[in-house]
């Protein structure tokens, strides 16, 4: 359910706790109320004293329940208590059980927080809010009159009287805490305090099967059904036999020796897979209808209905929940989700079928990379370079078929910026290589890119670099890939090119030759002395034209420059790089 139990002031926190009310239960069914009240007030100081020590999210929530102090004291195992005193959910007597137990417990809760405010003084916003505040408090005195007779007769003079000191002392000091009581869905502290049912629910069923997130299924007995069978005078051997019906079947109807008078005691929420027999949808909202006179909030309840119900039945649920004076409702339709935490039945058999399936297609579409580790020893590559006068240090860990597998990258002084950025860039080339990335990816992706330090660098084969990152991404193609593959990175030396030479002679290379890279084309046929020819001529217009494919753009006027011996050249702007 939508855990609805806070409807206090926006930009409010609510620290909540909760009772288990079975503790209180005796054999003989009777409750003790002197015990419940003396938790009822220790855990309300106890909550009180954390609104000072607790943390907020934001300063606007902070402050407001700082200013009102709003708690939520609850129960839980309210199910279970109604069945091990031998009372149908669905019963007056239930419902006046359920009234006169939230009415001391919020009584007590009240009358704690007036005996605070007595010492410390109310909360902020009391003077403005006393008026209306004493009004509800007289209202929720009246209410007790109200409670079903047929509950415990005990328990309501007890709350009666409570109450009467709840207005007595209220009226003198005034209350530490704008609000007091709400009763939460406890789905999981439930768990942790051994309840069989949760808040104020009945059980989902007296057998259910929970579904674990490893896989397989939990199956949960109820522990209530032996002390109910035995407060309704049920011999031990008769319990047993009950018992053993229940364990084989997940259901009590049709258990011998149970009478048939006493099967809406055991009743749940849901009906169990060999039975026809579950609380109706009406009794949720009675039960709740009960309670909800006597606490500051709300009640976060699931209202359970069956698979068939209809859109008739779940608007008439919400209307009685209006008109009863519910402050919050919220309905589950059986298998309404594809998946349910708890079932009636054990599906072991669809589980496994699913689950098959599930593995089946996993393994088909999920492909998960696997890591090529290098050995404990390995050949490496140790490289020095200076670019623009930044020294630096590359060293290449290789497979044993010689693939590079990692990459250090040692630059300036430990510590720099520079340095962390390559010990960084490094990592992730090492990494990246170790997955399976093919190095003719990065270097592709790498090579000019262009940020400081930029200039010239010490090595002949690669004269200027854009970037460390470029340079570093190009000499990885020079050293470790193919002539083929290494576009970005050429592997030729510059000295082996020899652009000048053609089948007449020598020429020079004049601007209108060069201009662009639509222009190259008859550049190469001019310095190939026009003929066309293809061969020798055509490995020196293909080598030309890779030793030209990296020209940078002119850093005057971002137009393409082209090579002129060791430097580059603008035709637009007439300006050179790489020369002073």
């Amino acid at each position: 359910n939508p855990c609805s139990e806070y409807m206090f002031l926006d930009n409010t926190a609510c620290n909540l706790a909760s009772i288990n009310l079975m503790k209180f239960a005796g054999k003989d069914g009777s409750f003790d109320v002197a015990r419940f009240r003396s938790a009822a007030r220790l855990f309300f100081i106890a909550q009180e004293i954390l609104v000072d020590h607790a943390s907020y999210p934001t300063e606007p929530i902070a402050r407001n329940s700082h200013k009102f102090r709003p708690l939520g004291l609850g129960y839980s195992n309210l199910g279970s208590l109604i069945m091990s005193r031998g009372m149908g959910y669905d019963s007056d007597a239930a419902r006046g059980l359920c009234g006169s137990l939230t009415a001391l417990m919020h009584g007590e809760a009240n009358r704690t927080s007036a005996e605070m405010a007595g010492v410390v003084g109310p909360f902020d916003g009391y003077a403005e809010n006393e008026k209306p505040m004493l009004g509800v408090m007289r209202m929720h005195r009246e209410a007790v009159d109200k409670i079903n007779d047929q509950g415990p007769a005990d328990l309501k003079v007890a709350a009666q009287k409570l109450w009467d000191d709840v207005l007595d002392i209220g009226e003198r000091y005034g209350f530490r805490n704008a609000q007091a009581t709400v009763l939460a869905p406890t789905g999981t502290i439930s768990f942790m305090m051994d309840c069989d049912t949760t808040g104020i629910e009945p059980d989902i069923a007296l057998v259910k099967y929970k579904q674990l997130a490893g896989g397989g299924m939990l199956k949960i007995v109820n522990q209530t059904v032996a002390p109910a069978l035995d407060k309704l005078g049920y011999s031990p051997e008769q319990i047993k036999t009950i018992l053993a019906f229940i364990d084989v079947n997940d259901t009590i109807e049709g258990a011998p020796e149970l009478k048939t008078e006493h099967l809406p005691i055991f009743d749940c929420a849901f009906t169990p897979a060999n039975g026809v027999r579950s609380i109706s949808w009406r009794a949720h909202i009675t039960m709740m209808s009960a309670a909800q006179p006597f606490l500051s909030g709300a009640i976060s309840k699931t209202v359970n209905m069956p698979h068939d119900v209809t859109p008739s039945d779940i608007a008439d649920a919400y209307y009685w929940g209006w008109e009863l004076g519910l402050k919050a409702i919220a309905i589950y339709r059986d298998g309404s989700k594809q998946s349910q935490p708890l079932n009636t039945k054990s599906e072991e058999g669809e589980s496994a079928s699913a689950e098959k399936v599930v593995t089946k297609t996993v393994e088909k579409i999920v492909y998960k990379p696997r890591r090529e580790r290098l050995p404990d020893t390995r050949a490496s590559v140790t490289h020095k370079f200076t670019i623009a006068g930044h020294e630096g240090y590359l060293c290449v860990g290789q497979y044993p078929d010689g693939r590079p597998g990692e990459v250090f990258i040692t630059m300036e002084k430990e510590g720099s910026t520079v340095g962390g950025i390559m010990d960084s860039f490094g990592t992730a080339l090492s990494i990246a290589l170790q997955y399976g990335v093919p190095l003719e990816v990065l270097v592709n992706k790498f090579s000019h890119t262009r940020f400081e330090p930029m200039g010239h660098t010490s090595n002949k084969d690669i004269r200027i670099a854009k970037s460390v990152v470029d340079y570093i991404a190009r000499w990885l193609g020079l050293t470790f890939m193919s002539k083929d593959s290494s576009i970005s990175a050429d592997p030729t030396p510059h000295s082996s090119i020899d652009p000048i030479n053609s089948a007449n002679g020598p020429e020079t290379v004049t601007a209108e030759s060069s201009i662009v890279a639509s222009e190259r084309a008859s550049l190469l046929a001019s310095l190939n002395g026009g003929n066309g020819k293809s061969g020798k001529d055509g490995n020196r217009q293909d080598q030309f034209a890779r030793f030209q494919i990296d020209a940078p753009s002119c850093d005057n006027c971002g137009s393409i420059t082209v090579r002129n011996g060791n430097c580059y050249l603008c035709h637009n702007c007439g300006a050179s790089m790489g020369c002073s």
